[in-house]
């Protein structure tokens, strides 16, 4: 036998180019490439590993990145249904000769059960389904946060101060201000003491939590993350109208004073305005200035400020567009202080996106921040 006859014989069958015994590849129609290029690569992958089930798509899994395996399983999650003739599109595209009669379902919980079918690490589903159903994702909490303030404090009432901490915890600050308000002073206060000293919790506890409130108040799928409580208590303060305010900060300095003395070093108000330097004033002019809605607001922010406030937004300003804003605070006449304060609020969220943003520092002055001439 020649060393030629050898190869081809130990290649196996099926290898030369002449041979008839492969299958002709799929066709693809005009319509399936049209199903095909509407849909996008990580999609096209997510319907072909469900297409091909468990065991076979387990070792494609295997030898994948973590990021390859996260975009698949976001893909795979945002399915929905898939109809029989996108998924022959789909298998026909990757030359395969399978069939579908009724199509494919992909799903959250599909997803997660799949993932871990095919032997993906249960920690790294934990983090991948996390990430699903996180900020970008429908969860109870961010369900929650579009109640009415009333409807949720209704419900919280008569749960116990520590419930209400760490429920109030995973939901945005400014909401959290509304619904402390529909409390008593001190059933406010217990919330917030106990948000400062909260402890990690559980993930056991936070999946029973999101298991009641799904079925209590919405249907859907939660986080759980940890975050400052003093940063998110001083976020919270934040958004407080100006007595609300002021009456909880003493209240919170007469039960502990040393966590006052550090929510007060977070906070950021309207009248801290004056600690920021020329330089990122400048900024958050020029963030204002780009701003409709915060140039709309400017005004009626400034009509309810002090006169210090007042001069250093006009510093910032070229003479004639500072009697252009004289005019508009003037005419303004009579407003609600809620309104001047809520224009206020605005405008410092202009400021904390600045200093996220690392533009400006809006942290409060101390003598190794001074400035020697």
């Amino acid at each position: 036998m020649t060393d030629e006859a050898s190869m081809h014989q130990a290649s196996g069958p099926g290898v030369d180019d002449n041979s008839s015994s492969l299958p002709a590849p799929p066709v693809i129609t005009e319509q399936a490439q049209a199903l095909l290029n509407s849909i996008t690569g990580k999609q096209k992958a997510a319907i072909l590993m469900l297409a091909v089930g468990q065991e076979k798509s387990a070792a494609i899994f295997k030898s994948l990145h973590e990021d390859e395996i996260r975009d698949i399983s976001v893909a795979m999650s945002q399915l929905g249904m898939v109809k029989a003739d996108l998924v022959e599109a789909v298998l026909a595209d990757f030359s395969r000769n399978f069939e579908v009669s009724d199509g494919i379902v992909g799903t959250y919980e599909t997803t997660e059960e799949y993932l871990k079918r095919v032997g993906v690490p249960s920690d790294l589903v934990e983090k991948i389904m996390e990430d699903i159903r996180g900020p970008s994702g429908r969860s109870v909490w961010e369900k929650m946060a579009n109640m009415p303030e009333t409807a949720l404090a209704n419900y919280l009432r008569n749960e116990q101060p520590q419930t209400v901490a760490v429920i109030l915890s995973y939901l945005p600050p400014a909401y959290v201000s509304r619904v402390l308000t529909q409390f008593s002073e001190d059933f406010a206060m217990d919330v917030i003491m106990r948000i400062l000293h909260m402890s990690s919790v559980s993930r056991d506890v936070i999946e029973s939590l999101e298991n009641t409130l799904r079925r209590d108040l919405v249907s859907t799928f939660g986080r759980s993350t940890k975050r400052d409580s003093y940063a998110f208590v001083a976020e919270v303060f934040n958004n407080f109208d100006r007595k609300t305010e002021t009456t909880l900060t003493e209240i919170l300095g007469q039960r502990n004073h040393d966590d006052m003395e550090k929510v007060n070093k977070l906070k950021f108000t309207f009248d801290d305005i004056k600690r920021l330097m020329h330089e990122d004033m400048m900024r958050v002019m020029n963030a204002i200035n780009k701003d409709p809605e915060a140039k709309a607001k400017l005004p009626l922010a400034l009509k309810g400020s002090s006169k210090d406030i007042k001069k250093i937004f006009l510093d910032c300003m070229s003479k004639r567009a500072g009697v252009i804003l004289d005019d508009e605070i003037a005419n303004l006449g009579p407003v609600r202080m809620k309104d001047a304060e809520s224009a206020q609020i605005y405008i410092i969220s202009i400021i904390k996106d600045l200093s996220n943003d690392g533009e400006i520092d809006i942290s409060p002055n101390s003598s190794e921040d001074e400035l020697i001439e």
